[in-house]
């Protein structure tokens, strides 16, 4: 079907005076108005493309470098609150992790001396051989006590011993053990003071765990009393000894939140004797600390807990820290 008329016949059709104007506005206006959009991008807008956007990647990074310690923040431009993140891991407080300040005790020597050796009970008669303490002898060592349930001091404090060196070589200090399991037994008490004077410590920890009855809770330090007898000279280290010791039972309480003995020192958690090897020949400020009984079941429930043992670990490292630092 077709249409025959004038209109079909014209080749172009004819368009009245409105919609010329109509094309003819259109025609200025679309053009202009596609320029102003290019030239508002451009320049930044309120969208997903302008300003905003890259200001809040900036924002996320500083939150980032607060987050992940001092080396991100140099990547950035952190905002004041995220400087402050920053900041707290680096300080000279309780952090130990990779933001902590690994610098500030290089030079310090520590010597940490785990109590006993899991291999003494193989070698009692090594073991039981006496030794010159310098106020008389003592026997080389002896296997330690253990819980109830068969765990051990030896393992105790090995196991804290290498919590603790981990905690201060993060923060830049020269660790050295007395005893890794490493040898058959030993070393004796007084191999185990030489160890400690050969390596011109700044501070020496003997870690062990009291084997009294139950009922009898919490820690004690042990400070070497004054001792001038034989081999033995405490008079230089006495005061030193103490300041350390003061400050490792009150940073192991508060770290642990558990209470200085109910059995020995007067409720002090500081007990002075002249009667430990350990102690006596040691020409280095040096402290023993009973981080619990390990006869009594509250006691032994926190001695073998990975958690809490771990908790002791940073208690006695912030006190050793606090005394390196004067």
């Amino acid at each position: 079907m077709s249409y025959a008329g004038s209109d079909l016949d014209s080749p172009h059709p004819r368009r009245s005076p409105r919609r010329r104007a109509l094309t003819v506005a259109l025609a200025v206006v679309v053009p202009g108005a596609l320029l102003g959009w290019a030239a508002y991008e451009t320049l930044g807008g309120t969208g997903d493309g302008g300003p905003d956007r890259v200001e809040g990647a900036a924002s996320s990074g500083s939150s980032s470098a607060g987050a992940g310690g001092g080396d991100q923040k140099a990547s950035g431009t952190p905002s004041a609150s995220a400087g402050i993140s920053a900041g707290t891991g680096t300080g000279t407080g309780t952090g130990t992790g990779p933001g902590s300040d690994s610098t500030s005790l290089k030079g310090k020597v520590v010597v940490i001396d785990p109590g006993h050796n899991p291999s003494n009970f193989q070698h009692t008669a090594e073991i039981n051989r006496k030794v010159d303490i310098g106020t008389n002898r003592k026997e080389c060592d002896t296997t330690g006590t253990s819980t109830n349930s068969g765990y051990s001091e030896a393992a105790f404090t090995l196991d804290v011993a290498h919590r603790l060196r981990t905690l201060l070589q993060q923060r830049g200090v020269t660790v050295k053990l007395t005893q890794d399991a490493d040898r058959p037994y030993g070393p004796c008490v007084d191999e185990r003071a030489r160890i400690g004077n050969a390596a011109h410590a700044d501070a020496v920890v003997s870690l062990h765990a009291d084997g009294s009855g139950s009922g009898n809770r919490g820690y004690h330090v042990i400070l070497p009393g004054e001792v001038r007898a034989g081999d033995a000279d405490t008079r230089a280290i006495v005061a030193p000894s103490r300041e350390l010791g003061r400050l490792v039972a009150d940073d192991f309480g508060r770290a642990t939140g558990t209470a200085p003995s109910n059995y020995v020192g007067g409720g002090s958690g500081i007990v002075t004797r002249k009667d430990l090897g350990g102690l006596n020949l040691s020409t280095v400020p040096k402290v023993f600390i009973e981080c619990g009984n390990m006869r009594d079941t509250k006691d032994a429930a926190l001695l073998t807990s990975g958690v809490w043992r771990q908790k002791a670990a940073q208690g006695i490292s912030e006190g050793i820290v606090s005394f390196l630092r004067g």
